[in-house]
């Protein structure tokens, strides 16, 4: 593509050291898709023939047809997918496709490929975070009367509804959602006829091919066109910020499926056992989902290095940006789906999450609240509850359990109905009525809210 400036062959270890064919083909169909637009534009800057435009777009779609089949032949020599493409369709072809790269440079070509790849990707990302909230949501309905303590520091905090908290992660992976939708809508805009930095002396009709190709509009300056991947960065932080989150529900798993908690049972499809010991059962899923969040920040920050220290415009660093965003893209992928498999396939354990909430600590904040509605401040309510705490703890007495008279010694507010007024889950849940609070109305009201817009 470059012979004519250059007297000797390339050597072997620069083609070696440059190729990006062997992770760039995945590019292909997107690849095939932005040169048919474009020689449409060309026809109508009157560059090609209406047979010439056709036969292009003919010979691009059996080079298409051959690589989905699997038996289009790559050559590394050649160095990318564009190339490689290109290439074939002229050897097939003859001069009409030695004319599509009129006006147009790899660096606008590679910049509406990558383009067009992600919001592909990103809208099948969007469907799997939807199926990963409908399994979650599917086990919350189907377990709404459970309860588990809820955790601060890991410690037994307050009683929650089952539902409740997963219903928290369903609240996360919306905005990874909504962050992923947003990243797509200011990606949506064309490089296309840009050119390798100052666009082109042929009258490239930009606005039509953004039509054709289904972007929003058009760049507004070619240098910063060929140059920016601050969309590549935002989706892979967005997939980060999606990464913790599975990493923090992975956590979660990993600890209720344990038997120390035993709140839920994984399925045998999607845990594994031991070289060595026969009992075991492990939830190797969540592990690798929270090892490989490691990965995807690495890719976010491998991209944010590579793009630092770039002048203008376009520079061969940034083929250094595809295998970043295409591993985390894969890594999501994958994950997303096999949670959803593994969430949906989920058992939980009402017993052991029965046993769990009979602890009366769980109700030390409602047992200080009692001493509020009495006209006792806050402040001096909680050291009340904290004293008698800690008889508790010294005569082994559960809470609530301890007599009447000590209620009576810690504070004179205390009535006679104070362990049937606060030592009563039900109770205490419904009273949680502020929105967003895990009473059963509004856990039952944001579960169908779900349903309803995930359907």
């Amino acid at each position: 593509m470059w012979k004519g400036r250059f007297a000797e062959e390339q050597s072997d270890l620069l083609k070696r050291f440059s190729e990006s064919v062997s992770f760039d083909a995945r590019l292909y169909r997107h690849d095939i898709q932005g040169s048919i637009a474009y020689a449409a534009a060309l026809e109508r800057a009157g560059i090609l023939t209406a047979d010439e435009r056709a036969a292009i777009a003919a010979g691009l779609r059996e080079i298409e047809a051959e690589i989905t089949a699997g038996s289009f032949a790559f050559r590394t020599d050649l160095e990318d997918v564009h190339m490689n493409i290109e290439a074939e369709l002229t050897r097939r072809i003859g001069k009409p496709g030695a004319k599509l790269h009129t006006g147009r440079s790899r660096n606008d070509q590679v910049a509406v490929d990558i383009r067009l790849y992600l919001r592909d990707a990103v809208t099948g990302l969007r469907g799997r975070l939807r199926d990963l909230q409908a399994a979650l949501i599917d086990l919350a309905g189907r377990h709404e009367d459970v309860v588990i303590p809820g955790y601060t520091h890991l410690q037994r905090a307050q009683p929650v509804y089952f539902a409740h908290h997963l219903l928290a992660y369903v609240e996360m992976f919306a905005r990874d959602d909504a962050r992923l939708a947003d990243a797509a809508r200011r990606m949506n805009v064309l490089p296309l006829g840009s050119g390798a930095i100052a666009g082109s002396t042929i009258p490239i009709d930009r606005e039509f091919l953004a039509r054709e190709l289904g972007f929003d509009g058009v760049t507004q300056n070619s240098m910063d066109a060929v140059s920016d991947r601050d969309f590549a960065c935002e989706i892979l932080a967005a997939l980060a910020i999606c990464g913790m989150h599975l990493s923090r529900l992975s956590e979660d798993v990993i600890l209720w499926a344990s038997a120390e908690f035993g709140f839920i049972e994984l399925s045998d499809r999607h845990t594994t056992g031991s070289s060595l010991m026969p009992q075991k059962k492990n939830p190797d899923i969540a592990e690798l989902t929270r090892g490989k969040t490691g990965r995807l920040y690495g890719n976010l920050v491998a991209l944010l290095t590579v793009l630092k220290g770039l002048p203008m415009t376009y520079n061969r660093d940034m083929q250094e940006d595809k295998e970043p965003v295409f591993d985390s893209l894969d890594t999501i992928d994958l994950t997303l789906a096999l949670y959803a498999e593994m969430m949906a396939a989920a058992r939980v354990n009402p017993v052991r999450a029965a046993e769990a909430v009979r602890d009366p600590l769980l109700l030390a904040t409602d047992l200080a609240d009692y001493l509020v509605r009495a006209g006792v401040p806050f402040r001096e309510a909680h050291e009340v509850v904290g004293k008698l705490v800690g008889e508790a703890a010294r005569t082994g007495v559960p809470l609530n359990e301890l007599p009447l008279a000590s209620y009576r010694a810690a504070s004179p507010a205390f009535g006679n109905d104070v362990v049937a007024q606060v030592f009563d889950i039900p109770t205490a849940l419904a009273a949680r009525k502020a929105v967003g609070a895990p009473s059963a109305v509004n856990v039952r009201a944001r579960l169908d809210h779900w349903r309803q817009a995930l359907a």
